[in-house]
């Protein structure tokens, strides 16, 4: 039974179209390698799916409302991916650059076994995907930020950055605060601040960003420091170089 269950690959099949789904069923019900653990119609449902049932691969497609295949993606992490998309020159560019599966609708079931089989060795091998250096190729340009996904255990949440009242510094984390609640993610401060409107945040002190519209005042601390005091009555040291950036800004 366990050797069974190591040679059976376990898929999870996320696309938002049921017929698709549905190709995708009784095409992948041929091969006795295979196991359907779940059928997602969207990126939510797909982050929930991989974090309880830790497929051995997720068959993702790119365009999905909401949460896009590489939403999920950047959510999930490491787990073996064949993308299912419509033509899209970026992603095309970047699998072809970074050697993942992809599938362009329409497709045929041989092409389907090619990726498949490509897959296994992958798997086989325990070669994770290179998510962070494919997000950046086969995204169009994003910057700036609009919403940020945070994936805690199955539960995702999305938080516009309007909404955000400032990001702080925690090691390989940051810690976003919104509305009198943290959420924790995992990527450095300084590789966020540069995917947020400058104009509207300012990094005030090597662990803190603030957003712009959530100063109140600024107020002089000990020895000739600032501190900035945000509406709801937070405080947060300013530094001299986000004192500075501060004053260009106000």
């Amino acid at each position: 039974m366990t050797q069974q269950r190591q040679e059976t690959i376990r898929v999870v099949v996320v696309d938002d179209e049921e017929l698709a789904r549905a190709i995708l069923r009784e095409w992948l019900a041929s091969r006795p390698d295979l196991e359907i653990v779940a059928e997602c119609a969207n990126g939510f449902e797909a982050v929930k799916a991989a974090a309880e049932l830790s497929p051995d691969l997720l068959m993702l497609d790119i365009q999905m409302p909401k949460l896009d295949g590489f939403d999920v993606l950047e959510l999930v992490g490491d787990i073996p991916v064949i993308f299912i998309t419509a033509y899209d020159s970026y992603a095309v560019r970047a699998f072809d650059v970074h050697a993942v599966d992809y599938l362009l609708k329409p497709f045929s079931e041989e092409r389907l076994a090619e990726a498949l089989d490509r897959a296994r060795g992958r798997i086989q091998s325990r070669e994770a995907p290179p998510v962070k250096a494919l997000l950046e190729a086969a995204r169009p340009h994003r910057s700036p930020l609009r919403r940020i996904l945070i994936r805690d255990r199955a539960e995702v949440h999305v938080i516009p950055v309007e909404k955000i009242d400032y990001l702080e510094s925690q090691d390989d984390y940051v810690a976003i605060k919104s509305a009198g609640r943290s959420y924790l993610k995992e990527q450095p401060l300084g590789e966020l601040e540069t995917l947020l409107e400058p104009a509207a945040f300012v990094r005030i002190h090597r662990r803190y960003i603030l957003n712009l519209s959530r100063l109140a005042k600024i107020e002089m601390g000990l020895s000739d420091s600032r501190i900035a005091v945000l509406t709801d009555g937070t405080e947060l040291p300013i530094s001299k170089s986000g004192y500075a950036r501060l004053r260009e800004l106000l």
